[in-house]
């Protein structure tokens, strides 16, 4: 119980950092978008920037180290599992089969709320520990069937101990910024 509630202070607290960051980022872009926010290639009018700082190091797996928004409507897609829109189970004991419904189920939700996949600037994993650690691979090959793999969006992988259902191997959440 006490993990629940640390983890919903968690989402409380970043969702309110999350929309005064928004609110700021529109009431400045709306007005006159800054000269950097222009500058960038192609993404003057892109929700979100996503982005590695050069003070930073740069991933070697496939993620981003920042995700700026910009403009546009912050959607937090719950986590999903391999369910299909019936709620049937996906591929059970498949781990590919399961990672590939997964990124189905996050697809339609951020089409649901007007974006694609591009929209995209957060992903958290977590991934059942009976998954064989060679297995894990699958996710990022998958992955890159619907990210943007030259500006990928910012990640977290977890493994833990097991998900709510046994038969779950991985849960992913996102946040997207999608255009008003």
């Amino acid at each position: 119980m006490r993990f629940a509630s640390c983890l919903v202070l968690m989402g409380v607290l970043a969702s309110g950092a999350l929309l005064r960051a928004q609110d700021a980022a529109v009431g400045r872009t709306a007005a006159s978008p800054t000269k950097e926010s222009k500058s960038k290639k192609g993404q003057e009018h892109a929700p979100a920037r996503i982005f590695n700082p050069d003070t930073m190091a740069k991933p070697t797996a496939g993620y981003s180290q920042v995700a700026e928004v910009n403009v546009g409507k912050i959607v937090f897609i719950a986590g999903q599992v391999a369910q299909d829109r019936n709620g049937n189970l996906v591929g059970k004991d498949d781990f590919r089969a399961q990672v590939q419904q997964v990124f189905e189920n996050l697809k339609a939700a951020v089409e649901a709320a007007g974006g694609d996949f591009n929209n995209v600037v957060k992903l958290n994993y977590y991934c059942a520990e009976s998954v064989e650690p060679a297995q894990i691979t699958a996710v990022r090959e998958i992955r890159d069937r619907y990210v943007n793999t030259a500006n990928p969006p910012t990640s977290t992988f977890v493994v833990v101990k097991r998900l709510v259902r046994p038969e779950w191997l991985i849960e992913v959440d996102a946040v997207a910024v999608v255009k008003k």
